[in-house]
């Protein structure tokens, strides 16, 4: 097996695009389930308005890149709003799979051909990234070492997706240690408790579910700026992903989801070269190339669990702040 090139495919994904939306979105689920104990199925959905917003602003409506970010966090406010109005108030299992419902109805709709013209229904947006690139202070021409070497416009997403990720994990910082964040604990251990000390539990969560949804919006402009957006990306799996991301750097904490993310791809990576290579040299006999890539999600799945029984704090966090250990 060619060792060098699989480690050096593997050690790319340190800082891919993926990563880094990836981390955005894990750390508005860090505030969703790690914080304030809603257990939001749906983040693929506000990663999906995200992307779509801010695509759908450049080309349907040419408006700048960064006026499409925005109109893209707008949009996951909105739907925080729509989503959280009427079911804030339901807890666990019941919160989860009305937030699965809604980000399937949000990926479905930009499916339909009935705002093909917006949408370009399955096949998704692409072309887009002209006013992006614009902006590129970087000089052109190829920069890097190693397994680190991209083109000016590569690198201008990796920094601009890596600027994004410091803000947000200071915004994470910041309130979770403000008296906010106090009551946002507070309702993870006990909502009726903070209830009967007058504090309303409801505007609280909505707040909760606005910012770590924007998060998720974020997360989803950062996929969309390299490559395309269609939406195919968004599915269910992405945010089974995404909790998989938490629970490895641990959930109530800021660098966990940041350091998760890094450590997810890299292994998925790692995965995805090594096995076939051991299909290709006999040592996997029993099945093909194909089946080796689907035998990493198998793996993956399996140290989820081990995780979760043996570590469920994950590998940051702190076991007393956890909603399902007590």
């Amino acid at each position: 097996m060619d060792w060098v090139s699989i480690l050096s495919n593997t050690a790319a994904w340190l800082i891919s695009p993926e990563t880094i939306a990836y981390a955005l979105a894990a750390l508005g689920l860090a505030v969703h389930f790690g914080y304030t104990g809603l257990l939001n199925f749906g983040q693929a959905g506000f990663m999906a308005l995200g992307a779509y917003g801010y695509a759908i602003s450049i080309l349907s409506f040419g408006l700048p890149w960064w006026i499409g970010i925005l109109v893209g966090l707008g949009a996951s406010v909105i739907f925080a709003f729509v989503l959280g109005i009427p079911t804030l108030r339901l807890r666990a299992d019941y919160l989860a799979i009305v937030t699965i419902a809604a980000a399937e109805i949000v990926r479905l709709l930009f499916t339909t051909q009935a705002f093909d013209e917006y949408t370009n229904s399955a096949d998704g947006l692409g072309n887009y990234h002209a006013s992006f690139r614009a902006a590129n202070p970087i000089p052109d021409g190829l920069y890097g070492f190693g397994p680190w070497i991209y083109n000016e416009n590569q690198w201008w997403v990796r920094i601009f997706g890596f600027a994004l990720v410091v803000i947000a994990a200071l915004v994470v910082f910041a309130l979770m240690r403000s008296p906010w964040g106090r009551v946002i604990k507070g309702i993870r251990e006990d909502e009726d408790a903070v209830r009967a000390l007058g504090k309303n539990v409801f505007a609280y969560k909505m707040q909760s579910l606005i910012i770590g949804g924007a998060m998720g919006a974020l997360g989803g402009v950062v996929l969309a700026l390299p490559s395309a957006v269609v939406p195919s990306v968004y599915v269910t799996s992405l945010t089974f992903f995404l909790y998989t991301i938490l629970l490895l750097g641990g959930a109530a904490t800021v660098f966990g989801p940041i350091a998760g993310s890094i450590i997810f791809w890299v292994i998925m990576a790692f995965l995805s070269n090594v096995l076939p290579a051991l299909v290709q040299v006999g040592a996997l006999p029993f099945m093909t190339t194909i089946q080796s890539q689907v035998l990493r999600f198998i793996l993956v799945g399996v140290a989820l669990m081990l995780i979760v029984i043996f570590r469920p704090q994950g590998i940051f966090g702190n076991k007393k702040e956890l909603t399902f250990v007590k």
